[in-house]
């Protein structure tokens, strides 16, 4: 084997297009391309070797070392988040395990560096308030005010990745049945999600009052901008920090992915349950939705204390079982 092939720049172009054949989401391709790169230029700057049969542990614990102590994120110049840097090592493991499946390597460095432990945070959500607040801006708004109201509803009774809302095709929505199909999953894994009645008839609105006229018939997104193109990620974003500015938000970023923890944690204080949140949120486990039982502890404790079933048998039954137990003592 020619000694180009096995340089990290080659073989990291090669795994890019192993991604894309396999059908992994554009997103996940160019994250792990991108944090490969940054990989492969620590080792160039380092003065370490940049052939993968000669990169060893060592390097990589470097570079782990590295992300820790001195790298920081490029749009904000922040030191690396402990989420980023498990990014980074679990990237250099699918990688390392491709480079052995396709026998490049004949075995896989990365199989016993294991990846770096991180503390479970409590995500900040919305509160009703808040969320009232931005509502009450869509009603206030001109022009596009009925689209950015479904974008609150849909992110927040469905719980979707904001390139999940974006993709959704005029065909996607089933009304009658209260479904979205959602085509552009993590993963590439389509789902159907559940719209509660209330965003159904804001859907239904949009669609036959407010929806503007495409600017072609090869364009079928459900959500457009005024000028009839399909609404794009950053569109959305943007539109969400504005309202969080005017609402006066504050401690809470108000993004697309807070609006998805805000749903998790309000299915899960309303009564819903782990297995019906794992489909509806498109985690292929339940390791993913259990975080959000142990990052809502708090709220799910107080909610347990307004529907304790004993406690409410107790008030509903007079003294008894307080008698009861004074017996026993």
């Amino acid at each position: 084997m020619k000694t180009s092939v096995l340089e990290l720049a080659n073989l990291i172009q090669g795994f890019r297009l192993s991604c894309q054949t396999e059908g992994k989401s554009p997103n996940t391709t160019e994250w792990y391309t991108s944090f490969l790169e940054r990989f492969s230029r620590f080792l160039e700057q380092s003065g370490l070797p940049t052939r993968v049969d000669r990169v060893d542990r060592n390097c990589v614990r470097r570079f782990i070392l590295y992300l820790k102590q001195e790298a920081r994120a490029p749009r904000t110049g922040r030191p690396l988040s402990a989420a980023t840097i498990q990014g980074y090592v679990r990237t250099l493991k699918a990688f390392f395990a491709w480079l052995e499946r396709e026998e490049y390597i004949t075995s896989n460095l990365m199989a016993k560096i294991p990846v770096p432990k991180a503390e479970t945070k409590v995500v900040a959500t919305f509160s009703e308030e808040q969320i009232q607040g931005l509502l009450g801006l869509c009603l206030s708004s001109n022009g596009s005010r009925m689209r950015n109201m479904v974008i609150l509803l849909l992110l927040l009774d469905c719980g979707l990745r904001v390139s999940e809302l974006v993709g959704i095709e005029l065909d996607d929505v089933c009304l009658s049945e209260g479904m979205l199909k959602i085509r552009k999953a993590k993963g590439g894994k389509e789902r159907y999600v559940p719209v509660g009645s209330v965003a159904q008839k804001a859907l239904w609105k949009y669609i036959h009052t407010s929806r503007p006229e495409p600017i072609s018939t090869h364009i079928t997104g459900l959500l457009l901008n005024d000028k009839g193109q399909p609404l794009t990620r950053n569109g959305v974003q943007q539109m969400l920090r504005r309202y969080g500015r005017r609402a006066g938000i504050t401690g809470t970023r108000c993004s697309p992915h807070t609006f998805r923890h805000t749903f998790a944690k309000n299915y899960l204080l309303n009564g819903g349950d782990i297995f019906s949140l794992q489909q509806i949120l498109g985690h292929s486990s339940l390791s993913s939705v259990r975080l959000y039982l142990s990052l809502f502890a708090v709220d799910i404790k107080k909610q347990h204390e307004l529907f304790s079933p004993v406690d409410n048998l107790a008030r509903s039954s007079g003294s008894l079982i307080y008698r009861s137990l004074r017996q026993q003592g």
